[in-house]
């Protein structure tokens, strides 16, 4: 597939207190990674726009925005919701995060790629309209799936593997019967939301120790059905790479070979059902090491699908 990995130095700004786990070295491990496997080579590496107040729009409320506008210190860090803090260059990190996803679609709808891969920070999906928690400030990916709804895209589906549950994301589209949202993750674990499922919105929670079988059998059990039910013409991935062994930040088991399983069902579905492409976030993964190995092999899986 025609891939690109969408970053931009700037994500590297967003700094918080010491010793976060959410920190600018998670972007270094991904690119550590994708050079040390050479497909820097066979990939294209493109910068992410500055995104304009106005996207911000689309899936956050004015109160919300101006709130964290104003929280954007001058000098040292601001406490935005007890794990997640701003610094004075936040903000820049903050508008590249979200124009990744814009410059993804835009290029998708083009028929320029296939599919993209965020490698962004802060992380999104637990922004929900009106307000940021979990180390994510905007819904990066609820933001780009708006735009893309706005340049006449009718079904979109989103895909999210992150370790815990993307409650922002189900916030926003939750009543949008035009966005199917399928997410996977521990519990009972952080943020502890209550678990709801309707026509477009599967939660398929796992309990502690969950590994790459019990993915295998989620996916064809209950995901599979539902995304070839509703037919979407864009496929989205919220990509957090915490369920793996190695991350100490929770209890599940997978490893690499599942995140390849996984990205190739994407794709293959993707292919088979004629989607205009796939749009990959990077949301959690704390374990630096397994982080970078995990997500250049899902970008991999995405460059290698169908040659």
């Amino acid at each position: 597939m025609r891939t690109a990995i969408i970053s931009h130095p700037h994500c590297r700004k967003h700094k918080m207190i010491e010793d976060h786990p959410e920190c600018p070295e998670r972007l270094d491990a991904i690119n550590d990674r994708l050079l040390a496997s050479g497909l820097d080579v066979a990939i294209e590496q493109k910068q992410a726009p500055k995104a304009l107040r106005e996207h911000y729009l689309l899936a956050h409320s004015e109160q919300h925005i101006k709130h964290v506008e104003d929280m954007i210190p001058t000098e040292g860090l601001s406490d935005l919701d007890g794990d997640t803090w701003l610094c004075p260059d936040s903000l820049k990190a903050i508008e590249r995060a979200v124009g990744a996803g814009l410059l993804a679609v835009d290029e998708i709808l083009e028929g320029k790629l296939d599919a993209a891969f965020c490698s962004v920070r802060p992380p999104g999906h637990h922004a929900n309209r009106d307000s940021s928690s979990g180390f994510c400030v905007f819904n990066n990916l609820a933001i780009a799936v708006k735009y893309a709804q706005s340049k006449g895209v009718k079904r979109i589906a989103i895909v999210d593997f992150d370790v815990h549950h993307g409650n922002g994301t189900q916030d926003i589209f939750m009543d949008d019967e035009n966005v199917l949202l399928c997410s996977l993750f521990q519990y009972p674990f952080y943020p502890n939301t209550a678990i709801k499922n309707n026509a477009t919105l599967v939660n398929s929670p796992l309990p502690i120790a969950s590994d790459g079988t019990d993915l295998k059998a989620l996916y064809e059990q209950q995901w599979l059905p539902k995304l070839t039910e509703f037919k979407p013409e864009l496929l989205f991935i919220s990509a957090g790479f915490d369920a793996h062994l190695e991350d100490d930040m929770a209890s599940l088991k997978f490893v690499e070979s599942d995140y390849i399983w996984l990205t190739e069902q994407l794709a293959q579905f993707s292919q088979q059902h004629h989607c205009l492409g796939i749009i990959s976030y990077l949301e959690g993964g704390y374990s630096l090491s397994a982080l970078g190995r995990s997500a250049i092999a899902h970008v991999k899986a995405l460059v290698d699908f169908g040659e």
